[in-house]
């Protein structure tokens, strides 16, 4: 595996920035390392490449407000996978500020995170999407979660999915699972075409940090998150990447690709962020499939 590069970050971070920071991009290189071993066990050499980037936004020199790295791998399993981080600061436009959690009455803000989205070449292989968070203005709180999105659905990898998911929740609170779970169904939702854009998962945000205790278990538990991902996910790729399809499944892969797309583009809070707040455009979107259709 080729070493992921650091994303350049110019400004100063506290010890809780800098714990976020490191934990966010371990976890890029632990998951970036299990996909291409899939690859590896179905004969592919395809491996990530990293395109390093700076925040570009009015006010700032670029690189001076932080930046990330984008990472994408095209193989034989994975058709096209992103796996990004980015360690960003600076301030929110007034009108956006005016959306974002504590940064009404002052823009100023600091934010680090995970992102990756996988569209797979099987159209029995689920694409999925996971990110994780820490953000910081006059409050401070993580957020993320995971779904998945099969084109075709089975029951037996939708119940793996959420049962590790679960369980990772639950270790932590009871009311998470069931509560972040309704969460997810409720936003992972096009309302123009009245479908979910997936089989779900959970959804948090506002996991707030007002004191050290909060900070500790809200980051322990999202870094659980991180942890489930990769106990629920792999297995499922390894259980369907060897079925065989046909016209007709690669077809409803390309429909249900559009339908994705159109989530992403019209709804994502995460999309509007990145674009608002300077982020790297094919970082951005890198959520979109390589291929998908309209009928």
């Amino acid at each position: 595996m080729t070493p992921a590069p650091i994303p350049t970050v110019p400004f100063a971070l506290d010890s809780r920035q800098q714990v976020a920071r490191a934990w966010f991009e371990s976890l890029r290189d632990r998951i970036c390392a299990a996909f291409e071993a899939i690859e590896r066990e179905a004969g592919s050499d395809a491996s990530f490449a990293y395109t390093h980037w700076d925040r570009e936004a009015e006010g700032q020199a670029p690189g001076e407000g932080g930046g990330g790295v984008r990472g994408v791998m095209k193989g034989k399993i994975f058709e096209k996978v992103g796996v990004n981080v980015s360690t960003v600061g600076g301030e929110f436009a007034p009108g956006f500020a005016q959306t974002i959690h504590g940064a009404a009455d002052n823009p100023a803000f600091f934010a680090t995170g995970i992102s990756l989205v996988a569209h797979m070449a099987n159209p029995h292989v689920p694409a999925v999407h996971m990110n994780t968070r820490y953000l910081v203005t006059t409050k401070s709180w993580f957020g993320g979660g995971a779904d998945l999105n099969p084109p075709l659905p089975r029951e037996e990898d939708t119940a793996h999915f959420h049962d590790v998911l679960k369980s990772a929740c639950d270790a932590h609170d009871g009311d998470y699972y069931p509560r972040f779970k309704a969460w997810a169904d409720d936003y992972f939702y096009i309302p123009h075409r009245g479908v979910h854009r997936g089989v779900g998962g959970i959804f948090y945000d506002h996991l707030e940090c007002a004191d050290d205790a909060g900070f500790d278990a809200n980051f322990a538990f999202t870094r659980a998150v991180g942890d489930a991902f990769l106990d629920a996910y792999p297995p499922i790729v390894r259980r369907r990447m060897g079925e065989s399809w046909t016209d007709a499944d690669y077809a409803a892969m390309l429909e249900w690709r559009g339908r994705y797309a159109e989530f992403n583009l019209v709804h994502d809070r995460g999309t509007l962020f990145g674009l608002k707040t300077g982020g790297n455009i094919d970082a951005i979107l890198m959520s979109l499939p390589p291929m998908a259709s309209w009928s």
